[in-house]
């Protein structure tokens, strides 16, 4: 989109709506707007438009709709495949949409606005004693908006479920500008479609999330951090399932690392430590959790530890003795991702295969990977609990890193096509945006794809929000 009198005028008439500070349309105002966490993408806009309430985001539509300009809807700019990135359109920023409505601990709801911080949620829950349990790495500077939007995952979906399975309700923008008030806080609704479902995970393609009505629980009064060295996945799994059965929903978190991670982040993230005296190729990091004190886990965590031992499904293992030693613990997975930027260039896949075959994929992606090119590095790692792996490859030493990442393509296709072929998915929950959007073409069903294209097309007929994205 480039400049012209027709985008003045539009500018213009947002600008006497939401203030002119916030129509921002210098550069050196656009710019952190328009930089991509993983530096694939060089964003474009004209403007970036920064409502404060629902009722100036749906005027900002309505206005766009009726001169056919597109907008990319935008909340952290933590995105991970490139669905937050403009290339001409206008930005449209949730972040000044971060109030929190309501809490209500007996409801066990909350509702918040769209830009409303991860880690805000996080502290307004717990200041009723409750638990918001989405968790990810950058719940910091993330907005839940776009946790919504891209149906973010996260660390607690094994006993949580997903962003999707977390939301009651849902206030809307769409296409055209109308609001659709969908907060409802009713734990049970079959008074017709679901329409939220329409929204959540669609990435900005159908309509705009403003706000949320988010599941609370009771807030954990104990947990049990383990982090264990396994001979190999398949040990894991079988770990997984002793674990699982022993504690039922008490066991909240089941991570698969490689050494190759732990080793990134012990080289590069200042303040980490070994927590075991050996090296070894694979570990897990467990914890279990819980709302009352009906039960000690700590010794329902060592006796599902010592039996593992005897099975043969555990090498070694250090159980968390104090807060601070949990969070040394988790340092180790959650900044797995950061660590891995200073290893080079890195080609990233974020899939799912069911839970039982995550080890038959790892046996498959690694050699086939590895033996397309000679000096890879390998560093799969993630949500094994839930058949969500991340499975990142780093490049060769010494390897230009922009010859390595236009490889891409060649890695997406012997990754993808094992991924296809075991039932899985190529998008677990990062999303498509820009990155997989081609992807998605190629391994979708042409029926799937298809009733896609209808819901756009009768809920975005311009192709306005967030075009090029998805489908």
């Amino acid at each position: 989109m480039s400049s012209s009198p027709d985008l003045s005028a539009l500018l213009a008439v947002i600008a006497q709506r939401i203030g002119a500070q916030h129509v921002l349309t210098d550069p050196a105002d656009t710019a952190a707007y328009l930089r991509e966490e993983r530096g694939l993408y060089d964003g474009r806009t004209p403007a970036v438009l920064r409502p404060g309430s629902t009722e100036e985001v749906a005027f900002i539509v309505a206005e766009c709709a009726k001169a056919g300009a597109p907008l990319v809807p935008q909340g952290g700019n933590t995105g991970l495949v490139g669905g937050q990135m403009p290339f001409g359109e206008l930005v449209l920023s949730l972040a000044r949409l971060d109030r929190i409505r309501n809490v209500d601990p007996v409801d066990l709801t909350m509702t918040v606005e769209a830009g409303c911080i991860l880690d805000t949620v996080h502290k307004a829950a717990e200041e009723v004693d409750c638990l918001f349990p989405l968790h990810i790495a950058s719940q910091g500077s993330c907005r839940i908006g776009g946790n919504l939007a891209t149906n973010a995952g996260g660390t607690a979906v094994l006993r949580y479920g997903n962003a999707r399975e977390l939301v009651l309700g849902l206030e809307v923008v769409l296409a055209d500008g109308r609001v659709w008030n969908g907060l409802r806080r009713l734990r049970k609704n079959n008074a017709g479609y679901d329409l939220k479902q329409l929204f959540l995970g669609t990435e900005g393609t159908l309509g705009i999330i403003t706000a949320a009505v988010l599941k609370l629980f009771p807030r954990p009064v104990q947990r049990s951090t383990a982090f264990l060295a396994v001979p190999d996945p398949e040990s894991a799994l079988a770990l997984l399932h002793r674990l699982r059965s022993l504690a039922g929903d008490a066991l909240t978190t089941f991570e698969l690392m490689a050494e190759f991670g732990i080793q990134t982040v012990l080289r590069h993230m200042p303040g980490t430590t070994r927590p075991l005296g050996e090296v070894y190729d694979w570990y897990v990091l467990a914890e279990f959790s819980s709302p009352t004190r009906t039960f000690e886990l700590g010794p329902l965590m060592e006796e599902g530890l010592g039996a593992a031992f005897e099975a043969g499904e555990l090498l070694d293992a250090v159980i968390a003795s104090s807060e601070a030693q949990a969070n040394a613990l988790w340092r180790l997975r959650e900044d797995m991702s950061e660590a891995q930027k200073h290893e080079g260039g890195s080609i990233k896949h974020d899939v799912s295969v069911p839970v039982s075959r995550v080890p038959e994929f790892l046996a498959r992606a690694l050699p086939a990977c590895m033996a397309a090119l000679p000096g890879l590095r390998p560093c799969p790692f993630g949500h094994v609990g839930d058949g969500n792996i991340h499975f990142n490859l780093s490049q060769p030493v010494g390897m230009d890193k922009a010859d390595f990442i236009d490889m891409w393509e060649h890695f997406n296709r012997i990754v993808h096509d094992i991924v296809a072929a075991m039932d899985g998915s190529i998008a677990a929950e990062h999303g498509i945006g820009k990155l997989k959007h081609e992807e998605l073409a190629h391994y979708a069903d042409p029926v799937s794809l298809d009733l896609m294209h209808r819901v756009k097309v009768a809920l975005d007929p311009l192709n306005l929000l967030n075009p090029g994205k998805v489908i």
